[in-house]
């Protein structure tokens, strides 16, 4: 029996009722004329920048109104809130925890660029189209687009203004400007036979660290917020920095907090900068919707937005990001379909790993299992849809003497982290009476329980969350060797894992108790990185307690600088 469109439909509908019928019929439609896709990131524009998440000194009208009219999703976050990994992430579809990408790698494993969501649009039909901040090291962007430009950081002006300026020829343009306008360019030459997907990443609103001035907005934003003051920032007093760990309270957060906040006149200026910079961004977006208008593509044209990670603005006396509090987390996140009419606003928690699966979504075309988020479009399409997502994992990896990394979870109404280098350092809030997370419940005896669910929730999802080359070294070993003094001394061998590449760096913790070795302190000795691919009998540095029982763990570097996990904790007795 041959079925009429009509009932295939309610078929698939019977099928597929936890999607919803809308859902379902948009992606009917439009099998054969595929949506167009514009997605959009910002650099450092957290979550309330925004005039529609109703900050008052945001002017925002073009992102106020793709919001009213699209999905605003309110509690989106990015995994890791630095731009080269959590711009791996939306690349690649998965955490930091797999892709192992950061500052400190000289590139991202190709096997997870080759599924990135460009390059399987470009091999699934779609003309795909990059121009600005890349942020990651990849070299072979013509594997995922037909045409693109990556530019950021030009150290010719010796204001240091380079982060944000252009020259072509003898003249000089803002980039906010020429991405805006290679945007226009792109729409305009557009094949209307073909759909295409337009990845436009903004080097605004982020600051220019090493420059005296900071923010380099543009001319039409002179007056924008001029005669206003705006107030200090919440959370801004010397208390809540104090309560600090002392490695944040050392770190680039307070540092560039010096750069930035530490008197009013700073404070307004780089504010006033900071929101500036987010208009220009915002002017760009309303020519860019002008052009799909002009060119008949504003119906079937989709447009995401999103920040590639949240920002401190004098939080905590605070600046930069790399922290998991909300302020560094959470980003702005807007879907405008103009094909689907029910505008509304979303709880979920959403994030970064969710945006290259959408876009495929969009595309009508199958994710690869390996990606790590879901389709937001469910959301988009129906009211009541249920995500199904009560607790996310949030991470920061990179080793870096300045930032601490950590790792932890976020549900609707609770954060839990932990700074990975000294896992006792812990934080515990109950956002949904402490949204400001003001209050550390890690030590109250009353969440003993709380605490030790979420230790056991972050542990297991750090493993589904990691692949197999990030397994530590195993077979770990001590030998007793004699110095020229032959006094004894303990030497450490270990073997890379067999999903490992080559070593080239690694670091041994020795802890005097099974505690400490857990929250990987090595109070009888860390190595350090020490970058060396020797991995037999590393002899210990220090003196062992004769008769004494000893923990120890080691992790290594690979070839790239990707770092592994750490070992499973060995013991041993020191031999009289």
């Amino acid at each position: 029996m041959k079925l009429s469109p009509l009932s295939l439909i309610l078929v698939w509908f019977l099928c597929f009722p936890e999607v919803g019928l809308a859902y379902q019929l948009v992606n009917i439609r439009n099998s054969e004329n595929r949506p167009n896709i514009i997605f959009i990131l910002t650099d450092d524009q957290r979550f309330d920048a925004l005039g529609f998440a109703g900050n008052k000194y945001a002017r925002t009208p073009e992102m106020d109104q793709l919001a009213q009219a699209g999905t605003y999703f309110s509690h989106a976050m990015v995994t890791t809130p630095i731009c080269a990994a959590s711009r791996a992430s939306i690349l690649t579809g998965v955490y930091e925890r797999t892709h192992r990408y950061d500052f400190g790698n000289e590139k991202i494993r190709a096997l997870y660029m080759r599924n990135s969501y460009p390059e399987i649009l470009k091999n699934n039909g779609y003309y795909t189209g990059f121009y600005g901040k890349y942020g990651v090291r990849y070299t072979d962007l013509q594997s995922q687009f037909h045409e693109y430009e990556s530019y950021d950081r030009n150290g010719n002006f010796k204001d240091r203004r380079g982060y944000y300026y252009k020259t072509l020829g003898q003249d000089t343009v803002h980039l906010t400007r020429y991405t805006g306008q290679k945007a226009i360019d792109f729409i305009s030459k557009a094949n209307p036979n073909t759909p295409f997907c337009l990845s436009l990443s903004f080097s605004a609103p982020h600051a220019h660290d090493s420059a005296e001035k900071q923010y380099f907005w543009q001319e039409e934003s002179d007056k924008f917020l001029q005669g206003a003051t705006i107030p200090p920032p919440a959370s801004g007093e010397a208390k809540h920095f104090n309560a600090l760990p002392e490695i944040v309270r050392n770190g680039f957060n307070r540092l560039r907090w010096t750069w930035r906040y530490d008197t009013p006149q700073k404070y307004q200026h780089s504010l006033k900068g900071y929101y500036r910079m987010i208009s220009g961004i915002d002017r760009e977006i309303g020519k860019i919707r002008t052009t799909l208008k002009n060119k008949g593509l504003d119906k079937n044209t989709v447009i995401i937005i999103m920040g590639d990670n949240g920002y401190f603005l004098g939080e905590r006396q605070l600046a930069g990001k790399w922290l998991l509090y909300d302020n560094s987390i959470r980003v702005p996140l807007i879907i405008y379909d103009p094909r689907n009419r029910t505008a509304k606003k979303s709880d979920a928690l959403t994030l970064n790993v969710d945006i290259p699966v959408t876009i495929l979504d969009i595309a009508g075309v199958s994710p690869p299992e390996s990606w790590q988020g879901k389709s937001l479009m469910p959301v988009v399409y129906k009211p009541a849809y249920e995500f199904k997502r009560d607790t996310v994992l949030i991470e920061h990896l990179w080793e870096f003497n300045d930032i601490p990394p950590s790792e932890g979870l976020r549900t609707k109404d609770w954060k839990y982290f932990r700074y990975i280098n000294d896992k006792s350092l812990e934080e515990l809030y109950h956002l949904k009476t402490d949204p400001s997370e003001s209050r550390n419940l890690a030590g109250d005896p009353k969440f003993a329980g709380k605490l030790q669910q979420f230790r056991s929730r972050l542990d297991a999802m750090i493993i589904d969350h990691s692949d197999n080359f990030s397994e530590g070294p195993v077979e770990l070993s001590v030998q007793f060797i004699k110095n020229n003094s032959d006094e004894k001394r303990a030497a450490y061998s270990w073997k890379a894992s067999r999903h490992s590449t080559s070593q080239t760096s690694f670091q041994i913790l020795v802890a005097s108790t099974e505690e400490n070795i857990n929250t990987n302190i090595g109070d009888v000795w860390d190595s350090g990185r020490v970058d060396s691919p020797e991995y037999n009998e590393i002899v210990h540095k220090g003196d062992l307690l004769a008769g004494k029982i000893y923990y120890w763990k080691v992790r290594i570097w690979d070839a790239q600088k990707r770092l592994s996990r750490y070992s499973e904790n060995h013991s041993f007795k020191m031999g009289g």
